[in-house]
């Protein structure tokens, strides 16, 4: 677990983005991601009948209808344990091998960071 005051300020700010995104609009998750220029993407679960996305899905989709040409990291937060492989592969996509995932609980502590591979 990390304690947010050891984050660099650019992945605190993602984190608390992507937790008021998800306690805002009370979904299982909230997500957010920063692109090379450094704008950040926020968004949360969409469920919907005919459609169905992963916060982090969804933020990576966000960025690339933006422009964005790259990642240098996401956040997301969950009160489930791990993020499931789609969306790691969403943020590979765009961010490339290495793009660090902040996996964060519902109080914003980060409990892992993944490298996306």
């Amino acid at each position: 677990m990390t304690d947010a005051n050891s984050l660099a300020p650019e992945d605190l700010k993602i984190v608390t983005l992507a937790r008021s995104a998800r306690a805002r609009n009370g979904v299982a998750e909230g997500a957010a991601v920063r692109d090379e220029t450094g704008r950040t993407y926020v968004a949360a679960t969409v469920e919907l009948p005919s459609l169905r996305l992963s916060a982090l899905r969804t933020a990576v989709a966000m960025a690339v209808a933006s422009g964005a040409e790259s990642l240098e990291a996401a956040a997301v937060v969950t009160a489930g344990g791990e993020v499931a492989a789609e969306d790691l592969d969403a943020v590979k996509d765009l961010g490339g091998v290495g793009t660090p995932v902040l996996v964060a609980g519902p109080d914003g502590t980060v409990r892992a960071t993944v490298a996306v591979g």
